[in-house]
């Protein structure tokens, strides 16, 4: 059960990724919050369905059906909005794509959805949020990234580095954007129970949707830089990070 959100000042959130899984708790979490939740996704039928249960909880959801990997798509989405909705107080760049490949076998085609959402997505989101932001001079902007940034992880190459981009964009975002009144928040969850790792075993010390989006709500709230979670994994993986590539190899290498 997510937790209420006290201390806000957000009148206004745009979330991508938000058909299901973390996007959709997050956003009815949102909402449950008095905020206006936008809820961008490119699977209309599942987006609309959150938008109606939103709204039939007593919350209000405008959804918008864009395809993220689009930036000229997602761009006109953000700036739209923004404008409609008299400026975006919160902006979650959430949506994401994980395939599991070796990278002996790896095609092309395994690497252009997972770098057009998590690279080129995630960055048309954030961006294009940015000057309505400065010129109100506040706002908050969240990246959705994933214990993956900290190394490269075995038959996920691609992904981990589409994490550990967005990991960097975030951070030089907040060096130049913090003296605007600017907040950039990044998360770092590790494994979540969502439709992305369907049919996987159990996964160590997995989530599920509703408590990741809490640790990430709380960390909107907090107005953290940078929240990694849950605990175990984080440190773990904050610990693999600082390890030689003499250690780091032949111990990664055990998974694969």
């Amino acid at each position: 059960m997510l937790r209420a959100m006290p201390g806000h000042d957000l009148r206004t959130a745009f979330v991508t990724g938000a058909s299901m899984g973390i996007g959709a708790a997050l956003a009815h979490a949102l909402a449950r919050a008095g905020i206006h939740v936008v809820i961008a996704a490119r699977r209309e039928q599942e987006l609309r369905a959150v938008a109606e249960a939103i709204e039939q909880a007593g919350g209000r959801a405008t959804p918008v059906v864009v395809d993220v990997s689009n930036p000229v798509a997602i761009t006109a989405a953000v700036q739209r909005c923004d404008a409609e909705l008299g400026g975006l107080d919160l902006v979650v760049a959430n949506a994401g794509v994980a395939r599991q490949r070796h990278s002996a076998k790896l095609q092309w085609d395994d690497c252009a959805d997972m770098l057009g959402v998590n690279v080129v997505g995630a960055t048309a989101t954030l961006v294009a949020a940015i000057p309505g932001m400065i010129e109100r001079g506040r706002g908050q902007l969240v990246g959705v990234s994933s214990i993956a940034a900290y190394r490269g992880l075995p038959k996920l190459a691609v992904y981990s580095a589409s994490k550990a981009y967005l990991s960097s964009l975030l951070d030089a975002l907040r060096v130049d954007l913090e003296p605007k009144g600017l907040c950039v928040t990044e998360v770092r969850p590790g494994y979540v129970r969502t439709a992305m790792n369907e049919g996987a075993g159990k996964l160590p010390f997995e989530l599920q949707a509703d408590e990741a989006a809490q640790a990430i709500l709380d960390a909107i709230v907090a107005r953290k830089a940078l929240h990694a979670f849950p605990l175990p994994i984080a440190a773990a993986m904050r610990s693999m990070s600082a390890l030689p590539r003499s250690l780091w190899q032949p111990l990664a290498r055990r998974f694969v």
